[in-house]
């Protein structure tokens, strides 16, 4: 793992950047200056130095619980990004595998431990289901578990979200027929080939169903995630 110090706003602090093998500086430097934008609720960007930007003391998913599927050779970035932005925005996150209490090792080699087994799983005791990529996804779409799952959540217009290679699960679950959708271009026939309306877009909203195509729209795909999440109760 190799540092890196990047200075932002000199009057105020400098952050240092951790790069994982397989990462360049420019990816994480380009991801890490994105983050550090704040959103509002609407989706809509607003920089760390405005007037309008939300409070770090905001909790809008208060009370909200998002479930997470990890396996082997999971896109780090995917799962761990909206980890900790939902978490910030308050939020419980919870994080299945096929075993409880075990770890898994991420595509560039990061760590994630389960939290419970997706046996044990239960869509009503969540408010979202997060679909990492990777390669994970490959492996995780043959179980039915998490494809009853999933569709659970789509059936009670729960959020769906799924970035990059994840919109595989959701494929496998049934759930793309007729939604319009993004995801890795190397799963755009997929996509298509299961009803899904393709669009090449950061992010696409759909109802309850939230998707994005790479590492690089994760900032406006949590941002959605959040928003579908305290819509569905407004």
């Amino acid at each position: 793992m190799s540092r890196d110090s990047l200075l932002l706003f000199p009057s105020q602090r400098t952050y240092t950047i951790l790069c994982f093998p397989g990462i360049s500086w420019g990816t994480a430097r380009a991801t890490f200056q994105k983050a550090l934008f704040w959103y509002d609720y609407s989706g809509q960007p607003v920089p760390v130095n405005s007037n309008q930007r939300t409070p770090m003391t905001a909790k809008p998913l208060q009370g909200k619980r998002v479930l997470s599927f990890v396996g082997d050779i999971y896109e780090d970035l995917e799962l761990w990004y909206p980890k900790l932005r939902l978490i910030e925005a308050g939020a419980e996150f919870v994080i299945a595998g096929e075993e409880a209490k075990r770890v898994y090792a991420g595509k560039n080699g990061y760590p994630c431990a389960s939290d419970i087994a997706i046996a044990d799983a239960k869509s009503s005791d969540f408010d979202a289901v997060l679909l990492p990529g990777g390669f994970m996804p490959d492996r995780l779409r043959r179980l039915d578990r998490v494809k009853q799952l999933i569709s659970e959540f789509a059936r009670d217009g729960k959020c769906v979200a799924a970035i990059c290679h994840g919109g595989w699960l959701a494929i496998s679950a049934g759930v793309y027929r007729g939604v319009r959708t993004t995801g890795s271009p190397g799963i755009k026939d997929d996509l298509v080939n299961a009803g899904a309306i393709w669009e090449d877009a950061p992010v696409v909203v759909d109802r309850h169903f939230v998707s994005s195509r790479k590492p690089d729209d994760l900032p406006w795909f949590a941002a959605a995630m959040i928003d579908v999440m305290v819509k569905k109760d407004a």
